[in-house]
């Protein structure tokens, strides 16, 4: 493993880490989400080496530095507020670091501009910061980072302080060059874009510590923690009992006795959890000879339009089920609050939530 951090601990009052637990391969690209205050930024400033662990260790290509001094470490971080040196022009800005490792003029020369280039910013060596946009002088603060050629890049919400179009275009570029100097790196963000377009794994922080670490998919379709799954957008999320194993589904019994399948298996017979996304509720206004395993009917209970989707509430016993249609299929449905409507749902989209600590909002 390229780089490890093993049962980290580090406690500085408000922002803490609880046991940490964090692997990651070479060149790969990891996305750290979590809400505000969950450790994210700690966790990047630890492995840099700015907080000492009092607990735990950090391994990068084999070798402990848990106790190195961050100049020691390889590492470099982007933070979302550029930090560049307003006394010097973009060129003597990203050369900083590198004038530390060489002397040779040509060389910082060369590999100043192959940097800038490469992140469409050689039109602006002779700038000073304060003339340039947001999106410029990210692009500088991460080419300053990057020229050094770090064993790894740590980035700190480097996209927050940017348009959403300015985001989207820095987005495709990093990633390009990022790649091009095969560098590892790990992104905090609170932004699922860039989990999507960027990460190879994404890990959940909540609380100083990490609930789960994977792949997108596996992390956003099969969440380990009822946290995690509200977190990233399931929103049908319930408690439920395992009642028996049918063929190759279980039968599981939710509040008022509402009886739903899922192509998942568990091996707690007792308390679990069941996440369904509302992108995989079809609506109808009558069943419908499907091989859909979930047919049940309901009282349309709450309608809301946001941008061009509508959320669907939907009332089933004591149980509010959510679902999204766009604004021409609620007017085909004849979608109105207290209307009787049928929810289908696939059994390999009821997901469960097997985990023993149930998190409460």
């Amino acid at each position: 493993m390229f780089l490890e951090v093993q049962n980290l601990s580090v406690d500085l009052g408000e922002f803490y880490l609880d046991n940490v637990n964090l692997s990651l391969d070479k060149n790969s690209y990891m996305v750290i989400i979590g809400p505000t205050g969950s450790g994210k930024s700690v966790l990047l400033e630890t492995i840099a080496g700015f907080y000492r662990a009092e607990e735990g260790k950090i391994f990068l290509e084999g070798k402990e530095i848990t106790e190195l001094n961050p100049e020691n470490r390889g590492i470099s971080i982007v933070y979302q507020d550029y930090v560049l040196f307003p006394h010097m022009n973009i060129f003597e800005n990203i050369s900083y670091g590198l004038k530390k490792k060489t002397n040779d003029k040509e060389i910082i020369k060369s590999k100043v501009l192959k940097m800038a280039k490469l992140l469409k910013i050689d039109h602006l060596l002779h700038r000073n910061p304060d003339t340039l946009s947001g999106g410029e002088k990210q692009r500088t603060a991460i080419a300053r980072s990057l020229i050094i050629e770090p064993r790894v890049l740590l980035m700190d919400e480097p996209f927050s302080a940017v348009d959403v179009s300015t985001h989207a275009y820095l987005t495709k570029l990093i990633k390009n060059v990022i790649a091009d100097y095969g560098t590892t790196c790990i992104h905090v963000t609170h932004n699922f874009n860039d989990v999507w377009n960027l990460a190879d794994k994404v890990a959940v922080m909540k609380e100083g510590k990490i609930l789960q670490q994977d792949i997108p998919t596996e992390v956003f379709s099969k969440p380990s923690h009822n946290f995690v799954a509200d977190f990233v957008g399931i929103h049908n999320i319930f408690e439920g009992k395992i009642i028996e194993k049918e063929g190759s589904l279980t039968k599981i019994k939710l509040d008022s006795d509402l009886i739903i399948y899922s192509s998942d298996s568990s091996e707690d017979s007792g308390k679990i959890l069941v996440g369904i996304r509302p992108e995989n509720v079809i609506f109808s206004n009558e069943t419908f000879v499907s091989s859909v395993q979930n047919q049940i009917k309901g009282v349309v209970n709450e309608i809301v339009k946001v941008g061009p989707i509508v959320w669907i509430e939907v009332k089933i016993g004591e149980i509010n089920f959510k679902g999204i249609l766009t604004p021409n299929s609620c007017e085909k449905l004849k979608i109105k609050k207290g209307k009787n409507i049928y929810l289908s749902f696939k059994s390999v989209n009821v997901k469960i939530i097997d985990k023993k600590e149930f998190y409460t909002p």
